[in-house]
């Protein structure tokens, strides 16, 4: 008896593990499927560093710390061909970051999250209101880090001449409950660049 309930055990451990569901509205998201839904921030939320502005507590220039807050909200936008040869599928999400000295918001950014299965790549491409967008790209999977095309910035010509993203990467580990991302935007500011950095960590809530 102890020999067969052995056997069994063995057996049940010898079975993979059930895959990972990546189909949503019957379109193959990869690891992006498990972001679908609603996110919030942790406890503790997350940390923004960026340059100070003239009369500041930072000082033009210097480096001004804070503390967030956010919700980010992913949800099935539509699949796509490129040059009849490229097939995407992509979730839209937003992203709403607040203080949380005062729950003022301070970024808002709209963009999508893109799959390419054939060639296992996840494109990241946004939009802030700052006249600025960024596409960054990377190999897919549930660690990833997605770095600026080669043409993946545009911005106003007075960012451009004040203001301007010279380089963007951003990682993301993600897990059906968890994910947390870290981003570091390279600006040239004020004379001098500066690494305008993010991170942070949330939670699904639905």
């Amino acid at each position: 008896m102890k020999k067969l309930l052995a056997l069994g055990v063995a057996a049940a451990l010898s079975f993979p593990a059930a895959a990972q569901d990546t189909v949503v509205d019957g379109m193959d998201f990869g690891p992006l499927a498990q972001l679908v839904g609603t996110w919030k921030s942790v406890d503790a939320g997350g940390i923004d560093m960026s340059p100070g502005q003239e009369g500041s507590d930072a000082g033009l220039g210097g480096p001004a710390v804070t503390p967030f807050y956010e919700v980010m909200t992913f949800e099935v936008a539509a699949d796509a061909t490129n040059a009849s040869d490229q097939y995407l599928v992509a979730l839209y999400y937003k992203q709403e970051v607040f203080r949380k000295i005062d729950d003022s918001k301070f970024h808002d950014q709209r963009g999508y999250l893109i799959y390419d299965q054939a060639n296992n790549t996840v494109y990241n491409s946004f939009c802030v209101p700052r006249t600025t967008c960024v596409t960054a790209e990377g190999e897919a999977g549930n660690n990833m880090t997605l770095k600026a095309s080669k043409r993946g910035i545009a911005e106003s010509e007075y960012m451009t001449d004040n203001a301007t993203t010279t380089d963007f990467t951003m990682t993301l580990n993600i897990t059906p409950t968890e994910f947390t991302y870290s981003q570091n935007t390279v600006l040239d500011i004020y004379g001098k660049p500066f690494a305008h950095t993010d991170s942070s960590t949330l939670k699904k809530v639905n």
